[in-house]
């Protein structure tokens, strides 16, 4: 289980408030919380969005829109298999541009993909399983739904990778909950 150390409460808190001046220069439309986790790795990540407004092939009460999504992440890997107690707490930013396919009215389920950049605080090293560059892609695809209330939930996998840059290029996996409402 993953347990939330002071550590990374201030990492978070001090995501939130750069985040949240960024926010005043260009209002953000939602804010998210992500909680995951891969093959001994956990995930926390909060985020902000900034909604396209567009719709593109609309047909049927249907269309494909997008949005930014910029995000503040903490990683928290085992090292050792044999030895749990030696983790490695990574920080990533991350800016992605996600396309979602959902009804018109913008509620109830959707489908949605992205392909961003991030950044990594240190280098990814969990039991031999490596990422060599401290850029990584970060590509995203889930499913969701909207409430009539505008509380989006969903499920996604994530996969970060540094697309073949430098090896080696393990990659992490992560199955992730996501919730986020609109400003």
């Amino acid at each position: 289980m993953y347990v939330l150390g002071k550590g990374l409460l201030s990492r978070i808190a001090t995501g939130l408030t750069i985040l949240g001046v960024s926010m005043s220069v260009h209002a953000a439309d939602s804010a998210s919380l992500e909680l995951g986790a891969g093959d001994k790795v956990q995930f926390a990540r909060v985020g902000v969005q900034w909604d396209w407004n567009k719709k593109w092939f609309q047909s049927n009460g249907t269309h494909i829109s997008g949005y930014w999504d910029a995000s503040l992440a903490q990683l928290r890997a085992t090292k050792y298999r044999d030895d749990p107690n030696q983790t490695q707490h990574i920080t990533m930013i991350g800016l992605t541009p996600m396309f979602r396919y959902e009804r018109d009215s913008k509620t109830g389920f959707y489908a949605e993909g992205g392909i961003g950049a991030h950044l990594m605080s240190e280098l990814y090293d969990n039991n031999g399983d490596r990422l060599s560059t401290a850029f990584q892609f970060g590509d995203q695809v889930g499913v969701g739904y909207v409430f009539q209330n505008k509380l989006d939930v969903g499920f996604k996998l994530l996969h970060f990778s540094n697309g073949g840059i430098k090896n080696p290029n393990s990659g992490i996996n992560l199955a992730v909950l996501r919730a986020s409402y609109p400003f």
